[in-house]
């Protein structure tokens, strides 16, 4: 009766088991590697370039921090310069406003050589200027990784010239200014000391014709 009973039960074991469905493989376990990251950001990129995913907006970034090597007095007159050539005020130099830009500079490139100028420092390949970008330019120029006869090395050279010269206007302005307060200061002064001397006269002529009286006055008297 015990063999008959468990027997009874194996079959009725193997039955559920024959009815349930069969269970999903486990997914394998995702690479967390330096290869598998890097998989990743080149598939992103040939994404971009296919037109395939948007790119990314850029981060907000130091400059201080990112690039050191640029004094805090550098870095406020390259963004003067950027933010001069930025017309549509969106934060990006495009390819029309690197075309005014080199223009400006007494440099002009061709349409292909606007892209390449672009090309080599556009970290995120959306076809524009970051402001990030666009000090990458100067930390390859001082880092010897330009070529002395590319576009982008003409812009960086062009631009502190520039820089350099609006420096020398600033200071001449300013000394012309500190002139010409100086000439009105002395005039002013020259004014206020006409006035008191006028002052000065007058008092003394009453006071002589105050005197001339009381001698006249003791005249008559005597």
């Amino acid at each position: 009766m015990a063999g008959e009973e468990l027997t009874r039960k194996l079959q009725h074991r193997l039955r559920l088991e024959d009815t349930e469905e069969p269970r999903a493989a486990p997914d394998p376990a995702p690479s967390t590697g330096a290869d598998a990251e890097l998989s990743a950001q080149l598939s992103r990129r040939l994404h971009i370039a296919e037109g395939a995913a948007p790119p990314r907006r850029c981060r907000v970034f130091n400059p201080y921090t990112e690039f050191p090597e640029l004094s805090r007095r550098r870095l406020k007159d390259l963004e003067s310069v950027f933010r001069r050539y930025d017309a549509g005020r969106d934060g990006f130099i495009d390819l029309m406003e690197l075309k005014l830009m080199m223009e400006k500079l007494g440099a002009p490139q061709t349409h292909l050589g606007l892209k390449s100028m672009i090309k080599e420092v556009d970290e995120d390949f959306d076809g524009k200027l970051s402001f990030r970008e666009f000090l990458l330019i100067f930390h390859k120029a001082g880092a010897g990784q330009l070529q002395e006869d590319s576009g982008l090395m003409a812009l960086a050279q062009l631009s502190e010239i520039n820089v350099a010269l609006e420096g020398v206007k600033g200071a001449k302005d300013f000394f012309e200014a500190k002139a010409q307060a100086l000439s009105s200061a002395s005039k002013f002064e020259a004014e206020l000391k006409a006035e008191q001397d006028e002052r000065r006269r007058e008092e003394e002529e009453r006071r002589q014709r105050r005197a001339a009286f009381r001698e006249l006055q003791a005249a008559f008297s005597a």
